[in-house]
């Protein structure tokens, strides 16, 4: 079964009527559009995300009704393909992402850029400042959710109890996402895909892209989870060679990230404008919480891959990290 692209909502609502009727253990394809809603296009410019319409943000194709689901069940949703339409976006919009609210912030950071990508053969590939970057693609739906427990309209900014904007991307092809069903009928809805993202998607977008996505929605009866868990056999660290890896120390998980995410940008600023590492940094860098026991201070490492520039470039990124250029 297709699910028409047009077939969308951007606001959770559990009273919004199915678009369609499935049974368990049903396989659909469904079209998914990027996360503008098509304001931003291939042959977009800056001028284009510049007069965004935030509250188109997050065209979700759903509701989907899945017939003998109860809200005392779990819904099981496999990834079973992802497919692209041959490029994506990431942008840098005022005021939002995860250095909106910072007093010294790096240059360009709180105000609008955009990034183009091209999509083939599994990698998404533009330049930043004279770097050529090519990112390894791991597909997957940046929010995919049940219906909520209660009524109202509510945005799909927040990640909830039913899933939604939760941004993991490790929830990628060969996934199973198990969700609570507090619906009848579970009412799975699903948007935002990304060709790839960096595990914070800081600058507040990570590669958006519209996708064709294939599913298997199965119903686990009588046994409903408090939040959604999912199975991934997605290695920790996706690509093979070295990392750069910046370090953040603070008794505040935030403070730490910010520190690690702010070393990024100012090393790869000697390569790009300060707002173009921050949208590679969204792209490809890992932020990882590495302890939380050395009280009273956590740690966060931000790996950013060398893997996703040329080896003339890669030379280039390491003498200038051993020199202290950051």
């Amino acid at each position: 079964m297709m699910i028409s692209v047009h077939s969308t909502h951007s606001r959770w609502n559990s009273s919004l009527k199915p678009i369609a009727f499935v049974k368990d253990g049903d396989i659909l394809e469904l079209k998914v559009k990027e996360a503008s809603d098509g304001q931003i296009r291939k042959d977009s410019d800056i001028s284009d995300v510049t007069k965004l319409d935030f509250s188109r943000i997050h065209p979700l194709t759903g509701p989907i009704y899945v017939e003998g689901a109860h809200p005392s069940d779990t819904l099981k949703v496999e990834i079973l393909d992802i497919k692209g339409e041959g490029w994506g976006w990431t942008a840098v919009l005022s005021g939002f992402g995860f250095l909106s609210g910072e007093k010294d912030v790096p240059e360009g950071v709180n105000g609008y850029a955009l990034k183009i990508w091209d999509s083939m053969d599994g990698y998404s590939e533009t330049k930043f400042g004279d770097l050529r970057v090519r990112v390894k693609e791991f597909p997957f739906p940046g929010v995919i959710g049940t219906g909520l427990p209660y009524n109202g309209i509510w945005s799909t900014i927040p990640p909830r109890e039913n899933g939604g904007n939760m941004d993991v991307k490790h929830m990628t092809i060969g996934s199973t996402i198990y969700f609570p069903v507090f619906r009848e009928g579970a009412l799975l809805s699903i948007g935002d895909t990304h060709l790839a993202q960096g595990d914070g998607e800081v600058c507040g977008s990570a590669i958006e892209a519209p996708t064709t996505v294939k599913i298997r929605l199965s119903i686990i009866k009588d046994k409903r989870l408090a939040l959604p868990a999912f199975v991934s056999k997605v290695k920790q660290l996706e690509y093979e060679g070295s990392y750069i890896t910046f370090l953040g120390f603070s008794s505040d998980l935030w403070r730490a990230s910010v520190d690690a995410v702010k070393q990024g940008i100012s090393f790869l600023s000697n390569f790009m404008d300060q707002v173009e590492a921050y949208m590679l940094l969204s792209a490809v860098m890992d932020l990882k919480v590495s302890q939380v026991v050395d009280v009273p201070n956590w740690t966060v490492s931000a790996f950013l891959p060398l893997d996703v520039f040329d080896e003339k470039d890669r030379n280039e990124l390491l003498s200038t990290f051993e020199r202290g250029s950051w």
